[in-house]
């Protein structure tokens, strides 16, 4: 397998999240026509679906062979923490053995798209229907996932092995949104991997720290780090 599966709406809602697969000519519509006709009327039309599906395939492999080095991925339980449709996951999936993953995420596209930071997470893009769609047409099993609504506040009270929230957690949206919720659903031996602007601050958090990949050719200038044990 070298790509995902997709319809039209899916891709949608990955170029939304990953705007990195803007194609040349997106680019330049966004930028002349503004992000709201982009969003709710051109990417309804101008969206090549085996295209996005070859280069998120590609992007979400690279993403997993960030942290695959770093951890042990078999035999666990994981928490999806604004992963978008789910890529992530699904890489995960087919590489390794036994594993459960968790959802949590929005439930609406805003109307007018933003990206950067957002003290109270309200910007979103994505639908849950198509997430469970987009994962159980590429091969995760339905019995092998729960899909949870942030804004129902009815979270997974499970204790996990992994909580994973690449370019979301604390990249668009405070940290401390999650705190408390965080600490009770992990132990000592729980992984929270995730992208930061400001390593440093996690320091004063976990006992463990330990950066894994640093991005500075971006405005974020951003950390991936693995943490364990909140102080």
């Amino acid at each position: 397998m070298n790509k995902f599966a997709l319809d039209k709406k899916s891709a949608r809602l990955i170029v939304l999240q990953r705007i990195e697969l803007l194609q040349s000519f997106q680019k330049k519509l966004r930028k002349l026509f503004g992000r709201y006709i982009f969003s709710n009327f051109f990417l309804k039309f101008f969206v090549n679906t085996n295209l996005i599906g070859e280069n998120y395939f590609d992007i979400m492999k690279k993403e997993y062979e960030t942290i695959a080095n770093e951890v042990n991925f078999s035999n666990k339980k994981y928490l999806s923490i604004g992963g978008g449709l789910g890529g992530l996951e699904l890489i995960i999936n087919m590489e390794t053995k036994n594993n459960f993953f968790y959802f949590i995420e929005k439930n609406y596209v805003s109307k007018k798209v933003k990206y950067g930071w957002d003290d109270k997470n309200l910007e979103a893009y994505n639908n849950l229907q198509l997430v469970e769609k987009f994962l159980i047409k590429n091969g995760m099993d339905i019995n092998k996932f729960k899909i949870y609504d942030f804004d129902t506040n009815n979270f997974p009270n499970e204790k996990f092995d992994f909580i994973i929230s690449l370019y979301s957690l604390d990249y668009h949206y405070d940290f401390n949104i999650y705190l408390e919720y965080l600490k009770k659903i992990s132990n000592d031996q729980t992984k929270i991997i995730f992208d930061t602007i400001r390593g440093d601050y996690f320091k004063n958090v976990f006992k463990n720290v330990k950066i894994i990949q640093s991005v500075d050719n971006t405005v974020h200038k951003s950390k991936r780090i693995i943490c364990s044990e909140f102080i």
